[in-house]
């Protein structure tokens, strides 16, 4: 078993975060690195996700939704074949107060594959980076734009 785990503060409000994690379709214009996600975010669901992790091709997987709270959305996916090189997914935002939160994106990887994936795991660490700078990026926008009005 290995895990990746990443984490930033972001100064908007933990539903903001929630909406922009839950907008599927919204993916392309802003994440760099889950750049689709299709399906129902619903618990037993299945979802096709494509990846574009730093220096590596495109990747898409068909994992099926494991869990979804107001502030944690989880999948499970399986490359080939359960037990061979398997993930599980996580989007989880804790409330700092009404107005900040810190998202945490982490990955538990299991099967018999995983210990050669140094490469591979290394690029999906700078992938989680890339989007959780990217989500920041657009929650705080999006709560500046609040605070403007």
């Amino acid at each position: 078993m290995r895990a990746i785990s990443t984490t930033i503060s972001v100064r908007a409000p933990p539903g903001i975060v929630r909406r922009i994690i839950a907008d599927f379709p919204a993916y392309p214009e802003w994440n760099p690195f889950i750049t689709r996600i299709q399906g129902a975010l619903r618990t037993g669901e299945p979802l096709s996700v494509t990846l574009h992790p730093p220096g590596g091709p495109a990747l898409t997987l068909t994992p099926r939704v494991i869990m979804v709270h107001d502030l944690e959305i989880a999948w499970l996916g399986h490359l080939w074949i359960r037990g061979l090189f398997d993930g599980e997914h996580h989007f989880l935002i804790r409330p700092d107060d009404r107005m900040s939160c810190t998202f945490i994106q982490y990955e538990i990887f299991r099967g018999i594959l995983v210990p050669f994936t140094g490469r591979l795991l290394e690029q999906t660490r700078r992938g989680f980076e890339a989007m959780n700078l990217a989500l920041k990026r657009r929650a705080e926008e999006r709560t500046d734009n609040l605070e403007a009005l």
